[in-house]
């Protein structure tokens, strides 16, 4: 507890408090909702799993929609360092797309949320069902598929791969290779799934124009 030197809290210190006390629940919502989905979190679950409180945990946020928002933008911010942040420190062009795409696949293999790909679970948990967390997890997906299309087409537009190569067409077949690596790898426990992505990325890419020697990381 953070004090002034005549004694009671601060309000900075209940605010920093309360801060990480929102923190510790949202890193474990995204553990949870990565596995079973945002509609298994409960604040009684919540504030069990962190040695809380249900009224402590209920304070943190003014509504159930309120904690699952807050978990997808948790998710968000935890996939960006990861994985965003990662590629991005890559020479432009096919070796950002490729250094993108590796830690991007290392992110599911590695587990960082325990249900693999966190947003492909949510995904399928609300892609039928209208309405604010739909929205919400549809701008993330939207976001990163965007990132992953401009990467494509600075790799074109810098020579990297193929004039007329169809950068479009191929963010969506990495996009593929990357989902169905992650999914098998859960229902089969098949770490060999995530080798497979990256050697069928590397086929498209190559079939693209890539130089094979840009993509022997990963």
């Amino acid at each position: 507890m953070v004090t002034t030197s005549s004694g009671p809290p601060t309000a900075d210190g209940r605010r920093l408090r309360g801060e990480r006390s929102r923190r510790t629940v949202l890193d474990e919502a995204v553990q949870v909702a990565s596995v079973e989905g945002l509609d298994a979190l409960s604040l009684a679950r919540l504030a069990d799993a962190v040695g809380a409180s249900k009224s402590g945990v209920a304070g943190l946020f003014a509504s159930r929609e309120s904690l699952q928002l807050a978990t997808v933008a948790r998710a968000r911010d935890v996939f960006v360092v990861d994985v965003l942040q990662r590629g991005i420190d890559a020479p432009r062009g096919l070796p950002r797309l490729w250094s993108t795409y590796c830690a991007w696949v290392d992110h599911s293999r590695r587990r960082v949320f325990r249900g693999g790909c966190f947003f492909r679970t949510v995904a399928s948990e609300y892609d039928a069902r209208p309405g604010t967390l739909r929205d919400t997890i549809r701008d993330a997906l939207d976001s990163w598929s965007e990132h992953i299309q401009t990467l494509t087409t600075d790799a074109v537009e810098r020579g990297d791969l193929d004039a007329g190569a169809d950068a479009e067409l191929l963010a969506f077949q990495l996009s593929a290779a990357y989902a169905y690596a992650n999914d098998t790898a859960l229902l089969h426990d098949d770490d060999a799934a995530y080798d497979r992505a990256l050697e069928a990325a590397r086929a498209t890419l190559r079939g693209a124009g890539a130089d094979p020697a840009a993509l022997t990381t990963g």
